[in-house]
């Protein structure tokens, strides 16, 4: 999973995303991995966020979701 790519894909579609690892988290062994994907001002509507144990995690999570709002995602 090309995770570069799917956030430029989303970007271009108007979408903000943001990944980010937690340190204090990932000590605690507690979901350290954040997705969020907002879409103001093109997708106002649009608020996609999970916290995760890894990178695939979130993805598995969010993609879905992000489909529903008629997303394209690259494979």
């Amino acid at each position: 999973m090309d995770v570069a790519r799917i956030m430029e894909s989303l970007a271009e579609q108007g979408i903000t995303v943001l990944f980010k690892a937690d340190a204090e988290r990932m000590r605690e062994g507690v979901k350290p991995w954040t997705f969020v994907a907002s879409g103001a001002p093109v997708h106002e509507d649009l608020l996609v966020r999970t916290d995760g144990v890894s990178v695939e995690a979130c993805l598995d999570v969010c993609l879905p979701r992000l489909r529903e709002f008629g997303l394209v995602i690259p494979e």
